[in-house]
């Protein structure tokens, strides 16, 4: 089930994030450093109404921030539709990744997207993210550019 995160999950939600960025560290991957995502990021979300987990057997083992189009690094790039949700810190507990969990929450951006009356997702991730570009490959996003200001690839699902 994903569903609206609530204030008490935050905790929850940061030592996830912690987990998942200690796991991507482990593995190689220097996409966040220090400790972003923090439950600060976390809590900023959830009062902007834009935080949403996954949740199995009361445990949450995934996360996902969708938030209307505002960050100023998108600016570098060229995009098919400017009505966009972005999304932001897709987290999926470690030892379930790679089965759909992921995919899932970004379908939920789509869901949203289309219910809200928006024409696109966008998503950033670090280059050496692979798993990441391969599932937005797999959900056929198209890559618009890279976003030198943040070292991130920009990738654009038009609904």
């Amino acid at each position: 089930m994903i569903r609206k995160a609530f204030e008490a999950d935050l905790e929850e939600i940061s030592s996830l994030a912690k987990i998942v960025r200690e796991n991507m560290l482990e593995s190689g991957l220097n996409q966040w450093l220090g400790d972003y995502p923090a439950y600060s990021d976390f809590y900023r979300d959830f009062k902007n109404d834009a935080l949403y987990i996954k949740v199995i057997e009361d445990k949450i083992i995934g996360s996902i921030s969708i938030l209307p189009e505002n960050d100023p690094a998108y600016l570098e790039v060229s995009w098919q539709s400017d009505k966009a949700l972005v999304v932001h810190r897709v987290l999926v507990e470690p030892s379930l990744q790679g089965k759909g969990i992921g995919q899932e929450l970004i379908n939920h951006s789509f869901s949203l997207a289309k219910e809200k009356g928006y024409e696109a997702v966008k998503i950033d991730t670090h280059p050496d993210n692979l798993k990441m570009q391969k599932m937005l490959k797999s959900l056929n996003f198209v890559y618009r550019g890279y976003l030198s200001s943040i070292n991130r690839l920009a990738y654009e699902l038009v609904i």
